[in-house]
């Protein structure tokens, strides 16, 4: 199978039922938005800093993979299958936050992004999960999007933030406040 298709040249592409819809779609957008994340996620496990986290980094990957399918899905086709993240995706991601943040001190304000390359891409991971949730939201204005979808999305940007700190504090990097 060739990656070229040709079929794209007309500025459409295929649900996962076959229908073409535009590439500017709010649903492709989403979706699309989505696929940036699942990169910069990719990103962040390729740094041998993580490799103790490599595992659920796989794990946020591979439902971030269903959440992209999910918007894809054709409710319209016989063919198209739809496909969720699992449901207790959200859980696991609470576990995993709670045990960094047992480990961090109290926040009290706000923290510039930077101080370490790794931690600047958790932090524009974080604001890329955060377009990707707008994104679905303004497709569920116009087309229901399952709601796990969203609550992933919102739960992954907090994972991601404390994800930043975290690493700050291994790397023993510099926390900057933003105090006004």
């Amino acid at each position: 199978m060739k990656i070229y298709t040709l079929t794209g040249d007309d500025g459409t592409t295929s649900l996962s039922g076959g229908r073409r819809v535009p590439k500017h779609s709010v649903r492709v957008e989403a979706y699309g938005t989505i696929d940036e994340l699942i990169a910069w996620i990719g990103l962040l496990r390729d740094h041998k800093e993580n490799i103790k986290r490599k595992d659920i980094l796989i794990y946020i990957q591979d439902q971030l993979m269903r959440c992209a399918a999910s918007l894809a899905y054709d409710s319209q086709s016989s063919v198209s299958k739809e496909i969720l993240p699992e449901k207790d995706c959200f859980s696991l991601i609470e576990k995993e936050i709670d045990k960094m943040e047992d480990t961090l001190p109290p926040l009290k304000n706000f923290v510039l992004p930077g101080g370490n390359i790794l931690v600047s891409y958790c932090h524009i991971s974080r604001c890329v999960c955060r377009r990707a949730e707008r994104a679905v939201l303004r497709l569920n204005e116009v087309e229901k999007t399952p709601e796990i979808v969203t609550k992933f999305l919102n739960r992954l940007s907090d994972f991601l933030f404390v994800l930043s700190r975290k690493i700050s504090v291994e790397l023993d990097g510099e926390e900057i406040k933003w105090i006004v």
